[in-house]
C-alpha cells in the first residue's frame, strides 16, 4: 500500500482525463457548420464498424445535494418531464438529418440531474422515439444512473425491458450526519432494496457510487460505510475524490469548509478505502474504479481492451459519442462539442433549428496521437511512443516521468512506458506528463482549473 507521503506528494491539480485536449482548452464560439462536417466523416468512418455511443443527460433534480457539482436543475414540477424530451428528440433528429444510414447505438447511458427524476412510462416513450430507426447492436451496453430514493421497482423493470442491464446507484456514503451537511439524506435500507430489486429483475452489472473528502467524513464512518457496501457485492464501484469546486458550483458554499477532512485526513480515507475494498476481493481498475472479478469491466481489463470516455471507464470500443440534453458533451473522434449550459439556451437554439452547441474543439494529428497515449495509459496501464513524437517526448514528458520513475510509479525508455503496481493509484498525475496543453502551461498549480489527483 503506497504511504502516506506518496500520496501527500501527488495530491495536484490534474484533469481526470475524460478527454485530450482537455474542456479549459476548447474555444468558445465553435464553428457550427465545420462540426457537422466532421461529424458527418467521421461517423461514415465509424458506424458500421464501431458503432456509436449515446449519452442522455437529464437535469432534473428534486432536491439539492450541496456536495453536487454536476449540472443540474432543482424542482418538484414534473411537467417539466414532457418538454425537456421533445427537446431531446429534436435534437436527435438534428443529428439523424445529417446522415444517410441508421445510426449503430452500441452504448446508451442516462446521465444527470437524475435520470429516475422521469416516469418510468416517459422513459419508455422517449427511449422508444430515440431508438427508432436505429440498429441496436448485439453487444449493446445500456446503463443509467439511479437516486436510491426515487428509483422504483417500475423504473428498473421498465428499463429493463428496453436493454438496460447495467445501474449505477450514487450511494456517496452511508452515514446520517455525513448525508445531513450534503442534504442526501437516504436509508441504507432503501440502497439494500434497489439492489435486491435490480438483481431479482436480472441486471448483470450493479455500481455503487461512493465518495471519500466530504464534509464531516472521518475514518470511523467511511469504513462503516465501506464495510456496508461490501456486505451487497456491488459488481463495480466508483471511489471518488470529492472536487471542491465552490467557485463553479454555488450549492457547495452552503456549507461550512471548516466540516472538510484536512489534506492528510483525506488522503488517509482513501487509503483506507482502497484497502477494504482489495481485502474484500475487488480489483483496482484504476482512475477510482473497483471492479470484482467477475464483472465485464475486469474482464475486458484483464483482456487489454478497456476503454474511456466521458462516460468514464466502459467495455465499448467506440470512437463516437453523441450527447444529447443541456451541458452534454460529444466527441466525433476528430473533435469535441459541449451543449448549451443552461436550459434556457439549449431550448432556445433547438427551437429555433439550430445545433445547441457553445464551445468545442477540433483536434490536430499530434493531439490525437497524445490523447492515444493517454487513454492507452487510463486504459492499459502501458503505452507505446511514435518516433514522429519522441523529440517531443523526449524534451516535454522525460523530465516528468524521471520523478514519477525515481518514486517507482513508472518504468519507460524510449519505445514506452508501463505502469507498476504502486503508479496505479497515480494513474491521472502519469497522464499528466503527456498532457502537452498542461505541461507548456505549467498549470499544475491551477486550482481553479482542475480538482486534485487525490
Amino acid at each position: 500500500m503506497e504511504g502516506l507521503d506518496l500520496l501527500d506528494k501527488y495530491n495536484v491539480a490534474v484533469p481526470r482525463y475524460t478527454s485530450y485536449p482537455t474542456v479549459p482548452y476548447w474555444k468558445e464560439g465553435i464553428d457550427t457548420e465545420e462540426w457537422k462536417k466532421c461529424f458527418q466523416a467521421d461517423f461514415a468512418e465509424n458506424n458500421r464498424t464501431k458503432g456509436l455511443s449515446l449519452y442522455i443527460h437529464l437535469p432534473f433534480c428534486e432536491s439539492l445535494c450541496t456536495y453536487c457539482g454536476c449540472n443540474k436543475k432543482i424542482t418538484q414540477n414534473h411537467s417539466v418531464e414532457d418538454e425537456y424530451i421533445e427537446i431531446l428528440l429534436k435534437e436527435w433528429k438534428m443529428y439523424r438529418d445529417l446522415v444517410q444510414e441508421p445510426p449503430v447505438v452500441r452504448e446508451l447511458h442516462l446521465g444527470g440531474g437524475t435520470p429516475t427524476f422521469f416516469s418510468p412510462a416517459n422513459l419508455k416513450r422517449f427511449l422508444t422515439e430515440l431508438l427508432r430507426e436505429t440498429e441496436v447492436h448485439p453487444e449493446r451496453e445500456f446503463s443509467f444512473e439511479g437516486h436510491p430514493n426515487n428509483t422504483t421497482p417500475e423504473h428498473l423493470q421498465q428499463l429493463f425491458d428496453l436493454g438496460f442491464r447495467r445501474v449505477s446507484f450514487g450511494i456517496q456514503d452511508n452515514d446520517p450526519e455525513v448525508q445531513r451537511i450534503i442534504n442526501r439524506a437516504q436509508p441504507f435500507e432503501r440502497v439494500q432494496f434497489v439492489t435486491e430489486e435490480a438483481r431479482r429483475i436480472g441486471y448483470r452489472s450493479v455500481n455503487y457510487d461512493l465518495i471519500y473528502g466530504l464534509p464531516r467524513q472521518t475514518l470511523e464512518s467511511i469504513t462503516r460505510t465501506i464495510e456496508q457496501t461490501i456486505t451487497m457485492r456491488p459488481d463495480r464501484v466508483a471511489f471518488y475524490s470529492y472536487a471542491h469546486v465552490p467557485w463553479t458550483s454555488r450549492g457547495q458554499r452552503l456549507f461550512d469548509e471548516n466540516d472538510l477532512p484536512s489534506a492528510k485526513e483525506k488522503l488517509m480515507l482513501y487509503q483506507t478505502g482502497k484497502r477494504l475494498f482489495l481485502e474484500n476481493g475487488y480489483t483496482d481498475i484504476g482512475m477510482d474504479h473497483f471492479s470484482l472479478p467477475e464483472d465485464d469491466l475486469y474482464q475486458i481489463s484483464e483482456k487489454g481492451k478497456l476503454h474511456r470516455n466521458f462516460m468514464g471507464y466502459t467495455t465499448q470500443q467506440t470512437d463516437m459519442l453523441i450527447g444529447l440534453g443541456v451541458s452534454s458533451i460529444s466527441s466525433s473522434g476528430s473533435a469535441f462539442v459541449q451543449n448549451a449550459k443552461t436550459l434556457h439556451n439549449y431550448y432556445e437554439y433547438v427551437n429555433a433549428g439550430r445545433m445547441a452547441v457553445e464551445k468545442g474543439y477540433f483536434m490536430t494529428d499530434e493531439d490525437r496521437r497524445f490523447g492515444q497515449y493517454i487513454l492507452d495509459i487510463s486504459c492499459r496501464r502501458k503505452t507505446r511512443f511514435q518516433p514522429v513524437d519522441l523529440d517531443t517526448i523526449k524534451s516535454i514528458s522525460f523530465p516528468q516521468l524521471e520523478l514519477l520513475a525515481a518514486d517507482g510509479l513508472v518504468v519507460y525508455d524510449e519505445k514506452g512506458l508501463a505502469v507498476t503496481e504502486t503508479g496505479k493509484s497515480f494513474i491521472r498525475n502519469i497522464c499528466s506528463a503527456f498532457d502537452l496543453y498542461l505541461q507548456r502551461n505549467n498549470l499544475h498549480n491551477e486550482k481553479r482549473t482542475f480538482s486534485k489527483a487525490i
